[in-house]
């Protein structure tokens, strides 16, 4: 089985636990942040990757990491992930996961990385907006991410819209540059 076949293998295991469950929407958006930190931290993902750490000991990180902090059907499916072995692959799974929970509600991924916290209406108002460009319903994932400085990097699929302070400045630098 290709490494690709195992990821919308353990995507489509984890989709249906979490559906069962009764708890899809908010078991994948806390899947999808924490893969987003997996990608972001290289010391947990050495971690939770390192054969030589014993498989009870990365479950232990997980379950220090994220018990009390997100539901114990992530905290359970993370370190189930883990334990098999696959947490180099969990953020694809998981992306995968995102992907089939959006398509199952008949709409795309849109994720938005902002400097700073969004409120509910500006999230509604900004997956509505992203709703009319693309002609679909978007399913809005939001990162935290200070590198933004202000303003907003949205993608939705290939497309990326770049409302970024940062992406200003750069444009700037190299108006000046020239």
């Amino acid at each position: 089985m290709s490494t690709d076949g195992r990821v919308d293998g353990y995507a489509n295991a984890l989709f249906e636990i979490a559906r069962v469950e009764g708890s899809l929407n908010e078991v994948e958006d806390e899947l999808f942040r924490f893969a987003r930190t997996l990608e972001s931290n290289d010391s947990l993902r050495s971690v939770l990757t390192d054969e030589a750490v014993p498989v009870a000991r990365r479950q232990g990180v997980v379950e220090d990491l994220l018990g009390g902090k997100a539901s114990p059907v992530t905290t359970n499916l993370v370190a189930f992930v883990v334990g098999a072995g696959r947490a180099r692959q969990l953020p694809q799974i998981i992306d995968q996961l995102v992907a089939r929970a959006a398509e199952a509600k008949e709409s795309i991924v849109g994720e938005v990385r902002s400097a700073i916290p969004l409120s509910d209406d500006q999230k509604s108002r900004l997956a509505d907006a992203l709703g009319k460009a693309t002609g679909k319903r978007v399913e809005l994932k939001v990162v935290i991410d200070p590198s933004v400085l202000g303003g907003l990097v949205a993608q939705v699929g290939d497309t990326v819209i770049d409302g970024s302070v940062r992406a200003r400045l750069d444009q700037l630098r190299e108006q000046i540059g020239h």
